[in-house]
């Protein structure tokens, strides 16, 4: 069986005591029975609002279920119709889904990278190489959160001006141009 990066991989092992006389290196125990299982999980989107209004739900889902059935955890919400889009996920538990090899689609990747969890799940891979400490790691994803929380309150603003500025003026009649009109 080949390897394949989209299936997280579990394992069961039942571990019995040994025979008299035999060693196995292993505290006396020797492996009877080995359980293999695959679980692809996913992290996706789930539809939920009404119709040209959507809203999501972020979820761990079998990837056999259905997009809006049957799910294992919600992970947070997304909701693309606010400017920029609202955002809500439990990074810890985004986190730790990715960790034991759950798959996101493509959107929810943007998303995950977009909140700083793929960023942080980098960051900890270093930790776990010996590259630096967890000090170090939380230190650098403080600043970088930082950064870009700055980032997404000036798009904010800007949105916000740029929809005052569309916003034709209470008591003021729009300007007429030369030439709209029929001449005399």
């Amino acid at each position: 069986m080949d390897f394949n990066p989209r299936l997280s991989w579990a394992f069961t092992i039942q571990l019995v005591s040994s025979p008299s006389g035999i060693r196995t290196g292993l505290n006396n125990y020797c492996l009877t029975t080995l359980n293999f299982y695959l679980m692809s999980a996913k992290i996706r989107l789930q539809r939920h609002g009404s119709k040209k209004r959507p809203f999501y739900f972020i979820v761990i889902a079998d990837s056999r279920a259905p997009r809006d059935g049957k799910f294992i955890q919600k992970l947070g919400t997304y909701n693309p119709l606010t400017v920029p889009a609202t955002i809500q996920l439990d990074r810890q538990k985004a986190l730790e889904w990715l960790n034991k090899g759950a798959t996101p689609t493509d959107t929810v990747r943007r998303i995950l990278s977009f909140k700083g969890v793929l960023y942080l799940k980098h960051l900890l891979r270093g930790v776990g190489l010996g590259l630096f400490d967890d000090a170090t790691a939380m230190e650098k994803f403080t600043k970088w959160s930082a950064e870009h929380e700055a980032q997404i309150k000036k798009r904010q603003d800007d949105a916000y001006r740029n929809k005052r500025a569309r916003r034709p003026m209470p008591g003021r009649r729009p300007e007429r141009t030369e030439g709209n009109g029929s001449e005399a």
